[in-house]
């Protein structure tokens, strides 16, 4: 295949509407973002991070490098969480402010990329809030630019559109989808990628399969998202089982960032549904629980619910992953038991009880899928009628393995 040509050392510009650096060392280009910035009169930026991986990867080393050789300040917000909260989103914003920054730097997994869109909006906006902003109770209409940064393959939330901002208060992690959020650069270097434990390795790369299970099937799906699906999971499906035996092997990072790549450019356009919709409540509810464990647990349920309306995309897709399924309706258990067993060999076995989630909790999970800001328009992109019985059946065939 053609994968099997490429020189993952080559870093390439990909012009999407974010350009991308991507390849083995991209971050050690970072001079031209620097350059970039400079020339469009910023001197100040707001780094938006975790606490560690920023620095232990080396990203930060080589970023704070080019941003003083451009005569670029930067102030550091290391307060980003999985699943990052409202508060955090303030908190950074707040400090964006005083340090007079006219950009943000997002450096992290999806969290941080997420938690930087939202301070690029709420420093445009003083004195609203994130909460307010990402509720839906305050429409925004710009942001600061946004760089970013990418240390996980898994989101693609580095060139598109969406940003998720949790509201624990209400346990709302909603989503927020807006033109002005495409970052203007992003980096996307695998060799940043090797140090991620074989947990998050396996649950940044599900996640990705997700993106395009759902592109595939919503009613927005076109056919340049289906391709785009079926080369993810064809690459997820070679790459990751390599990945999880050899960490430090950069081939199998590399191909699989591309796949979390190609896999947000097919949901930026056709959109998600009940995975995602479902998987908000779930860690809403319990912020510990990794984003990509929570859509391994849903996955084999939304596939056989929604195989007999969609079965023939979704055997295509998951050819590499279910071989063998022609997608005909008596197929859904067998392929989305299949699915499971697949999720399962690559390091995400467990189902919502193994969560902490009970029977009792489904009517609960529910009314948050259906009363979440955005979330009601990703279940209205389903490929069936999204109503309560089917969100409901869902999350209860999802707490045990199917048999």
């Amino acid at each position: 295949m053609w994968d099997q040509a490429v020189n993952i050392h080559d870093v390439r510009i990909i012009h999407l509407k974010t350009k991308v650096l991507f390849g083995v060392g991209a971050v050690n280009s970072f001079d031209l973002v620097a350059a970039d910035l400079r020339q469009s009169g910023i001197s100040a930026v707001l780094a938006v991070t975790g606490r560690r991986a920023y620095r232990s990867t080396g990203a930060w080393d080589a970023i704070e490098s080019s941003l003083r050789r451009h005569g670029i300040s930067a102030a550091i917000y290391d307060g980003v969480t999985p699943n990052p909260t409202a508060d955090q989103v303030d908190a950074a914003a707040a400090l964006g402010a005083a340090s007079g920054a006219g950009a943000v730097l997002a450096i992290g997994g999806g969290s941080a990329i997420d938690a930087g869109k939202g301070a690029a909006i709420a420093m445009r906006y003083p004195g609203v809030g994130a909460a307010a902003i990402f509720s839906g109770e305050f429409q925004p209409e710009a942001a600061l630019p946004v760089i970013a940064v990418n240390l996980t393959h898994g989101t693609g939330s580095e060139a598109n559109r969406f940003a998720v901002v949790s509201i624990p208060e209400k346990e709302f992690k909603p989503a927020l989808a807006c033109d002005f959020l495409y970052p203007r650069w992003a980096v996307d270097d695998p060799g940043l990628m090797t140090g991620l434990s074989p947990h998050q390795t396996a649950y940044v790369s599900i996640d990705a399969v997700n993106h395009v299970v759902e592109a595939a099937t919503t009613r927005s799906a076109n056919p340049h998202a289906i391709m785009l699906g079926c080369e993810t999971c064809r690459l997820v499906s070679e790459y990751l089982p390599r990945a999880l035996r050899t960490p430090t092997d950069p081939a199998a990072r590399y191909f699989l960032a591309y796949a979390a790549l190609i896999a947000g450019q097919a949901f930026d356009d056709s959109l998600l549904h009940y995975t995602h919709a479902l998987e908000h409540p779930l860690s809403a509810v319990k912020p510990d629980l990794a984003h990509g464990l929570g859509l391994a647990m849903l996955l084999p349920a939304v596939i056989e619910h929604i195989w007999p309306v969609s079965g023939p995309v979704l055997a295509a897709l998951l050819a590499p992953i279910a071989p063998g399924f022609r997608g005909e309706a008596g197929e859904a258990r067998c392929a989305a038991r299949a699915v499971e067993l697949w999720l399962a060999r690559n390091g995400a076995p467990g189902k919502l009880t193994d969560a902490g989630f009970a029977a009792a909790d489904v009517d609960h999970l529910t009314d948050l899928a259906l009363a979440t800001p955005s979330l009601r328009s990703m279940l209205d992109q389903a490929p069936d009628r999204a109503d309560r019985e089917a969100v409901r059946a869902i999350y209860a065939a999802s707490l045990t393995p199917l048999t």
